[in-house]
């Protein structure tokens, strides 16, 4: 068995879409490409060599691999991300039939979900997604996603693609480590804690002008 880990920069109200550059991922009019781009610091670099160190698969959707497979076997050599993602292997969802020109990298078509539990039975390194917004929403649905490593900017950028979009569904998490940088982006990491377990502060007898709202709110839907 391997688990499955999604590292992800997300701003503070969950939008994911285009953190490196403005020509990264414009579609549906985003116009804030580059946003995590004046926040970078030494903290942060340690955090992201963490995320890198051990053994790695990358689980990409089609069109983060389209933009990975454009910019990192073009970094040089010296490069040690670039490096390490060239050597690892590449798992793409796609229905595209066009072949891949970066190497180790493999297809995965059809039952997408499916293909990917497949993948976490089998021996191997853990499997880590980059970006793919819409392919986490697929893993979220089918509880795959073991983990989380979360960089959190602390900017508002409204509509754009997320994290936690129509995919997402009830899960409690339990903090394993936590961090801040020197620019106030918060570096996290979660596991999976099961259910969601709610409990209640109201008082045990209610007022009976809180009984008069339930009532209300139930008429209004």
């Amino acid at each position: 068995m391997r688990k499955l880990v999604t590292a992800a920069f997300v701003s503070l109200d969950g939008v994911m879409q285009a953190p490196g550059a403005p020509e990264e991922d414009p579609t549906g009019g985003f116009t804030l490409g580059g946003w995590t781009a004046n926040y970078w610091d030494e903290t942060m670099g340690h955090f992201m060599d963490g995320i890198f160190t051990d053994p790695f698969a990358l689980l990409l959707g089609r069109k983060t691999y389209e933009i990975f497979a454009a910019h990192w076997p073009y970094v040089g050599e010296d490069d040690p991300i670039g490096k390490a993602f060239s050597a690892a292997t590449k798992y793409v969802t796609t229905t595209s039939k066009e072949p891949f020109t970066w190497e180790n990298t493999i297809a995965l078509r059809g039952d997408v979900a499916a293909e990917i539990a497949r993948l976490k039975r089998e021996d191997g390194p853990d499997l880590m997604t980059q970006g793919s917004s819409g392919l986490l929403q697929t893993l979220l649905a089918h509880d795959l996603i073991d983990e989380l490593r979360l960089l959190t900017f602390p900017v508002i950028l409204g509509p754009g693609k997320r994290l936690f979009g129509h995919g997402a569904k009830p899960e409690a998490l339990k903090l394993t480590a936590n961090s801040v940088s020197t620019t106030g982006v918060i570096m996290s990491v979660y596991e999976r804690a099961g259910e969601v377990k709610p409990g209640s502060f109201a008082m045990a007898e209610p007022s009976h002008a809180e009984l008069a709202r339930r009532e209300r709110i139930k008429r209004e839907g």
